[in-house]
């Protein structure tokens, strides 16, 4: 939820550019919001609770007070059940979202739905800014995300840094350790194996990205790497909330591991990002900004895709946990040598 919210917030970014005096609110999962933080793109945002999920009342409620704002457009990127209601109530003057079967009838403006990227944003950029050509808004449409640190958050990321005596002369990796679910994360003995190569190609220090529930699991990836490796790792280095996190990683000089938020958040602090694909995902949508050298990843289709013929969706991610065993991290193993080459060099941003 954090990378979709995230990157959904470049439509009020761009929105912001051409409508300077407007009003711009943005809905948004109650857990998402510190990723919009410092964001004077959004004027107001509006919380989808548990409670909304949970209760058709607390629902409709929560579309009689979008109502109440008389809205002249509305913008849904979601396009799930539950927003279809939203958008029903809203009774704003203009709607647009995706043209999908069945609901085209909510909206005013239905965008096609692409199935293949177009540039190497991504589909989950590009997708993202259709939604704005119904507008034909008279902007050079931006489509990076931005993430706001303040100088405080900034300093405070300094002070952690210097209390876990982090080595000042070397450069930092995070390591995007787990993935939301256990069908997102590669299998910890070959993340130590990551870490491994990380450690062994580049004189730097390590920071593993991970919550404190899941502190057995980030164990068992420590203890899987090489003593050598080991004494790189800052492994109690941790933020001690969402915001702290952002502020480490802008600390950071690249970020590699699995798919997902903190990959996001780190590519809207413009670093470079090497990601690991879970085997049920599709890489051409959140492959975003791949460029071969400052964003690179890899998914297990890349190099075994005969595993992957008449197989859709339902049946990748019903078979992912044994399609991950098949991803060996020897097979990418010298595209790690190459993106830790080409980011961590004196001359590399």
């Amino acid at each position: 939820m954090i990378g979709d919210v995230l990157i959904s917030s470049i439509i009020c970014n761009n929105l912001r550019t051409a409508y300077p005096d407007a009003q711009i609110d943005y809905l948004v999962y109650a857990s998402t919001t510190p990723v919009l933080e410092g964001n004077s793109s959004i004027d107001n945002i509006i919380l989808f609770e548990e409670k909304h999920r949970k209760s058709k009342k607390e629902l409709l409620n929560l579309g009689f007070q979008i109502r109440n704002e008389k809205y002249d457009l509305l913008i849904d990127a979601y396009s799930k059940l539950e927003s279809w209601i939203l958008v029903l109530l809203s009774n704003a003057k203009r709607k647009i979202s995706y043209k999908k079967p069945g609901r085209t009838f909510l909206y005013t403006d239905n965008v096609s739905f692409e199935s293949f990227p177009k540039t190497n944003l991504g589909l989950a950029i590009e997708r993202r800014l259709s939604l704005l050509e119904p507008l034909n808004l008279k902007i050079k449409l931006d489509p990076i995300p931005k993430l706001f640190v303040s100088e405080k958050e900034n300093q405070e990321a300094i002070a952690l840094f210097e209390k876990h005596n982090v080595q000042k002369d070397r450069k930092t990796v995070m390591i995007s350790l787990l993935g939301s679910e256990t069908l997102k994360t590669y299998p910890l003995e070959f993340m130590s194996k990551v870490v491994d190569y990380v450690a062994d190609n580049a004189d730097v220090n390590i920071l593993f990205n991970y919550f404190p529930k899941q502190i057995q699991e980030a164990k068992t990836v420590f203890n899987g790497c090489k003593p050598s490796t080991q004494e790189k790792v800052y492994f109690d280095l941790l933020g001690g909330d969402l915001r702290s996190f952002i502020g480490l990683v802008n600390k950071c000089d690249l970020i590699i591991g699995n798919d997902g938020g903190a990959i996001n958040m780190a590519k809207a602090l413009d670093k470079p990002s090497f990601i690991i694909f879970s085997p049920w995902i599709e890489k051409k949508i959140w492959a975003t900004f791949e460029d071969g050298i400052h964003h690179l990843s890899v998914h297990l289709k890349d190099y075994r895709p005969a595993l992957f013929e008449q197989k859709n969706e339902k049946m990748l991610k019903k078979e992912a946990l044994s399609l991950y065993r098949e991803f060996q991290p020897e097979f990418f193993k010298d595209k790690i040598e190459f993106f830790l080459k080409q980011n961590l060099s004196s001359s590399a941003k």
